[in-house]
């Protein structure tokens, strides 16, 4: 079942606003498990961190900034 636009931009917001916030709360605390690891190798763990969450939600952020088509404006 695709979504509408409106649709998509309203679960993005969702995403954003919600789930960005829990998963960083998530991220942080994972790190937190460890010894505190070397700046750099810190650093590669939040970035790999912060690709994976956004992977299942790839498809939900595409076309999110285009201009919509003629019927659902």
């Amino acid at each position: 079942m695709a979504l509408s636009m409106k649709a998509k931009k309203r679960w993005s917001l969702v995403v954003l606003l919600i789930g960005l916030p829990l998963w960083i709360i998530v991220a942080v605390n994972i790190v937190a498990l460890f010894d505190r690891p070397p700046i750099w190798l810190e650093f590669l763990i939040f970035v790999g961190l912060g690709v994976v969450w956004i992977l299942p939600f790839k498809k939900l952020f595409t076309g999110i900034g285009a201009m919509p088509p003629d019927d659902e404006r």
